[in-house]
């Protein structure tokens, strides 16, 4: 689905349709500042690692407070990149969660080494740390936790299991630009960070686009180098390395979003606020699971995904009443063809399969208002209203 694109609503429906994530609202409101700065770049026609890519890179260091910040491609590359910085290749294995995107494994299959799925926390949706130690080997390079819908994963005991057992840290920070562990930043955690600018992320461009950061010196020259195809001065080629370096046009635009970042994570935060006092107040408590928020953690609220055995049916009836929704993720990366190789099969990794079945991600973005907020509940507690009616009926 497209997340812009508006839901249909059939005749006769009382309620009003509305995007999944309104980027036209958010355009509106910064027209001229994106404007200005698309035309400042025309202007210099500086389009390759031009002065705002720079500029970006040092204001998101600055921000998350990492030492080094590299633009790239989109935050696929900026995984690849983080891989290829840590030396991993064929015959490798890095530990990851089996719900996510597929980005998260395809970068590591990519490059020759081999994803080893743990499966997840089911109240968090995070990978669960107590499960990484018995899948390590001695071919195990790294652990790639995944900070997913905007919640941190449970970094302290990742690191702890990661520096026992001498392996990388890498960061899937890509829908949680802004969110923070104990007071520190998604990214700036680990030994490398990875972050998506997809146009549906908090901080998203007009096009695709990512970044890697880094405390560390060894692995910033390394990633500097191979965004630009492995060079450092025109025909000379240190090591193979990608075309993947950030445009600049969106840079500049991506600098005017970072001034809005934080105005907009308080709305989501207040919009993820509000959905759970509309949701006590309908008292659904026993049928919806809402998403958690351990303590020392920040959401920010890429996606407000909720719970219910019931999804599907529920999710036809929200659709029906000119609700958008979606599905982040209908089915687990362990069994889908592509990693049919890897030898996984259903049951494998039964929270991540579960979840898969039940997750349902409502509108959560800056502008979505209280009116709108409201519509989503009633709907809502208006199917699960008329499912107890005809169970009533049926048991009578």
């Amino acid at each position: 689905m497209n997340p812009v694109a508006e839901i249909q609503v059939p005749s006769g429906s009382r309620a009003t349709s509305f995007p999944f994530l309104d980027l036209q609202a958010q355009f509106a409101a910064i027209r001229h500042e994106v404007t200005g700065a698309v035309e400042r770049v025309l202007e210099t026609q500086q389009f390759i690692l031009g002065p705002d890519v720079q500029q970006l890179e040092r204001e998101m260091a600055e921000r998350l407070g990492s030492r080094y910040a590299f633009g790239c491609a989109s935050g696929s590359d900026a995984l690849l990149l983080a891989l290829m910085a840590l030396k991993i290749g064929a015959g490798d294995e890095v530990i990851t969660t089996p719900f996510t995107f597929v980005a998260t494994a395809g970068s590591i299959s990519r490059l020759g080494a081999e994803p080893v799925f743990v499966d997840i926390d089911p109240d968090t949706y995070n990978l669960n740390p107590g499960q990484i130690e018995s899948a390590i080997t001695s071919r195990t390079k790294a652990i790639m936790p995944v900070h997913l819908f905007g919640l941190v994963a449970t970094m302290d005991e990742i690191k702890s299991v990661a520096q026992a057992n001498g392996l990388a840290v890498i960061e899937d920070a890509a829908q949680a630009i802004g969110a923070s562990y104990h007071g520190n930043f998604a990214g700036n955690i680990g030994d490398v960070g990875c972050f998506s600018f997809f146009p549906s992320k908090n901080l998203g461009g007009a096009g695709d686009g990512g970044m890697v950061t880094t405390n560390d010196h060894k692995q910033a020259d390394r990633l500097k180098l191979l965004r630009q195809h492995g060079s450092r001065s025109k025909y000379h080629y240190e090591i193979l390395g990608l075309n993947s370096r950030l445009d600049t046009l969106q840079a500049a635009i991506l600098r005017v979003k970072l001034r809005h970042l934080d105005e907009w994570t308080r709305a989501r935060r207040r919009n993820a606020s509000r959905y759970r006092s509309l949701f006590a107040q309908a008292k659904l408590g026993d049928l919806i699971r809402l998403p958690v928020e351990p303590p020392g953690t920040n959401h920010v609220y890429n996606q407000f995904v909720i719970r219910t055995q019931e999804r599907d049916a529920m999710r036809d009836h929200l659709h029906r009443s000119g609700i958008p929704t979606e599905i982040y993720y209908p089915m687990p990366l362990h069994l889908q063809p592509a990693f049919r190789y890897l030898g996984y099969k259903s049951g494998d990794f039964p929270n991540a399969e579960s979840v898969s079945r039940s997750v349902l991600a409502l509108p959560i973005f800056p502008e979505l208002t209280e009116a709108q907020q409201q519509s989503v509940v009633t709907s809502i507690s208006d199917f699960f209203g008329a499912t107890r009616k005809l169970d009533d009926q049926l048991e009578d």
